[in-house]
């Protein structure tokens, strides 16, 4: 069950109910009868998993699986200029990651 916090609008008083989904929201202060406001506060988001960093939504160069070995060169030599651009970046990229576990 959900936790929601009430606020009174005339006499400050604050605290919070579990309520259900189904359940009606509060309108009248328990203590001074005044008409209550639900207050909404921030919560913390944690976004784990694939698809939400910028390079998960970038197109994978044609030599990226099996980039540990000598293949990525090859096919990058075959594909012209685009190739040459295209290692640089998984370069880049798969030095990103060995970075934080060495240290």
């Amino acid at each position: 069950m959900p936790t929601y916090s009430y606020r009174c609008t005339e006499c400050d008083n604050a605290f919070d109910v579990k309520q259900s989904f189904s359940d009606a929201a509060l309108t009248e202060c328990p203590v001074c009868g005044g008409a209550l406001r639900k207050v909404f506060s921030p919560v913390g988001v944690t976004f784990n998993g694939g698809g939400f960093y910028r390079t998960d939504s970038r197109a994978k160069p044609a030599g990226s699986g099996s980039s540990s070995g000598s293949g990525p060169s090859s096919d990058g030599g075959s594909s012209a200029g685009g190739g040459s651009s295209s290692s640089a970046p998984t370069k880049a990229e798969s030095g990103k990651p060995a970075a934080p576990s060495a240290s």
